[in-house]
This record gives structure tokens, sequence and C-alpha cells, in this order.
């Protein structure tokens, strides 16, 4: 029996011209998409991407596999019909912070919660991009936009956290431009149920340099810890910093030196804990207060992974169950069951139209 070709990541790649603006942090989305399904040699037949509406659900477009291009704030119920179809399909969805979290927001709760094997792509570029410049529900207070020009006064939402309080089972935040990003996509993508990671992507048109103290290559290392099981939560450029629990409180600490305090004494992230989850997901770089205390960082990586039963096989399991308890169905029989009624001739009513 031949072989199968082995895969690379441009056989992933369309002929479309990808019609984003130059510079936009989605190319580099794409690409490690690309380079994740090259990597996993995810058969492209049995793949699907579904997205909303937005710049980032183009995406379809530019990936070498099945796809669909929905409607505003719905892709999350075109997801969910499609993996309980035909639970052996690979489905990816593409959203943002708008189409998932404004007109979204109540399907994304659910598809959240039922735990449907999906991998969900959140690109937060804390703006509305499309259509040209609103500020959105992740956009931070103060925000000036042609739709808030004295700046906004809405509490932002923060997607990891209305992710694990819907109870996803898996949640992870990464960068457009950071090195984690293919890794934390490949663990989303092995993960059997749903997988919510939230990517900081730049929108270099409208809101350029919304993430830069966690890009940029001179302030990347102060401003980010990265998350791995087991190990302790140690940042820096040096690292010389890192985060400890004070009672139920997280703070930043200075390594060695007059402090005494060593990396045994710091928290140690477990991805199976979802206390520490929400705790480190409203954990966001912040500089250092006029008290002294030393700011925190933004926590990327794998915040919190769970392995329970998915939606879509639960659904299976209820027919095999039905249909071994009372035999298969018959359409014609439970159409002609029940009460039934029988039109019988008689004199056609007074206001029938007549040829």
């Amino acid at each position: 029996m031949a072989s199968l070709p082995v895969l690379k990541a441009k056989d992933y790649a369309t002929d479309q011209d990808v019609r984003w603006c130059p510079g936009c942090g989605d190319y580099a989305i794409l690409n490690a998409a690309q380079r994740v399904a090259q990597s996993l040699q995810l058969d492209r037949a049995r793949t699907v991407f579904v997205s909303g509406i937005g710049c980032s659900s183009r995406f379809p477009y530019y990936m070498n596999t099945y796809g669909f291009h929905t409607i505003h704030g719905r892709a999350p119920g075109f997801v969910t019909g499609i993996k309980v179809a035909n639970p052996d399909l690979h489905v990816w969805m593409v959203t943002g912070d708008g189409d998932g979290f404004s007109i979204g927001g109540n399907h994304m709760i659910h598809i959240l919660r039922r735990n449907v094997d999906v991998n969900i792509l959140l690109f937060n570029n804390r703006i509305y991009g499309l259509t040209k410049g609103q500020y959105s529900p992740t956009s931070e207070p103060g925000k000036k936009t042609k739709s808030t020009p004295f700046g906004s006064i809405d509490a932002p939402i923060d997607p990891c956290q209305v992710a694990l309080a819907a109870g996803a089972s898996f949640v992870a935040r990464s960068t457009d431009k950071d090195r984690g990003l293919t890794a934390v996509m490949e663990e989303g993508a092995k993960h059997t149920g749903t997988s919510f990671i939230e990517i900081y992507q730049n929108c270099n048109i409208f809101n350029d340099g919304a993430f830069e103290t966690l890009t940029g290559r001179d302030t990347r290392e102060d401003n980010v810890v990265y998350l791995e099981h087991g190990k302790p939560l140690v940042f820096g450029r040096n690292r010389d910093r890192g985060i400890r629990m004070v009672g139920l409180r997280p703070e930043v600490v200075e390594l060695g030196g007059a402090t005494g305090v060593v990396e045994d004494d710091l928290i140690h992230h477990d991805e199976t804990n979802r206390a520490l989850a929400l705790i480190l997901a409203t954990l966001h770089a912040s500089a250092a207060g006029d008290d002294g205390e030393l700011g925190f960082p933004e926590p990327l990586g794998v915040l919190y992974r769970q392995e329970r039963a998915t939606y879509e096989r639960q659904v299976q399991q209820q027919v095999d169950d039905a249909v071994a308890k009372r035999g298969r169905g018959d359409l014609d029989k439970l159409f002609r069951s029940g009460d039934t009624y029988e039109i019988v001739g008689g004199r056609e009513p007074a206001h029938a139209l007549h040829a």
C-alpha cells in the first residue's frame, strides 16, 4: 500500500491573495497555523476552518482545507453542527475580539461550556479593524476611537477569564510575534475538547503598538512570564524576578540578594488547577507602583487544561443508547403515529379563489 506524501506548510496555503494590511499580525498567525498543520500532518480533506465576520475571519480562504465564512458572531453554532454531524473532522474556529465577544459573546459562552471538540483562535487587537477603528469589547478604559472620541468608559472583557468561567477545558494565551505561538496552537490542536487560545494581535493601522511591551525586543523579557507546567514563575531579562503567593494574593518579588527569595518560594505552574488559572488570567503587564511594588508580567502559554467528555461524543452516545434500547427508528411510521386527521370532502370555503 503506497504511503501518503508528507505535506509541507506551503501545501496548506491556497492560491488566494492574502488580503490583510501589510504588517498585520494576522500573517504571523496564518503562518503558525500552516506550520502546525504540517507538524500534525492534518488531512486536508478532513480539516475545516470556520469563521464569523472581521479581518481574522478571512482565514478560511487562505487554508487549503474545507472552510466556512459564516455570520457575524455565529460561528460557534456552525462549528457545533459540523462536529455533531461528523465528530471525526478536525475543526478550527477563527474569530476576533468583536466577533467573538460582542455580537457573538453568548454563543461563545455556550460552545465553551459544552466542550465541543474544536480549536478556537481568538484574535484580540482591542479594536474593530474591518469597520475602521471603533472601540471593541476588549479596548482599555479611556481608549479614544472614532466611536469613543472622549475615551471609552466601558470595563473591558478579559477573554481568558470568560473562557475559564464558562468552563473551557483548555485555555491559553499568546501573541502574534511570540516564539511559543506555534507550540501553544499545537497543544490546543492535540487537546480533545474545546481549546481556547487568545492571541494578542497587532493592528498596525488602527491600534498599532497595543502590545509592544509584550513583543518588543527590548521590553518583552521584563514584561512576560512564560508558563510551563511544574515550573516556577520566573521572568525578567536576567531571570531575577518571580511571582509568589501571599495568602490568596500574588505578588512580584526579586530573587536572591537581600530578599532571600528562591525559586522554591514561587508559584509553580499547575495546568490542572482552575483556581490558579483564574488568578493568572487576571494578571496583566503593569508598571511598578509609586509605593515601590514591582509590576506584574503578562502570563503567556497554557493557563489550564482538563480532560473530559466532549459534547458531540455524548450526543452520539445518547443516539447509540436509544437505538440499542428501542431499535432503529422508522420515519414513515413516526409520521403516521399518534393523533392523525383525515381531510374529507365538503363544500369549498366561500373565500377560496378560483382560477
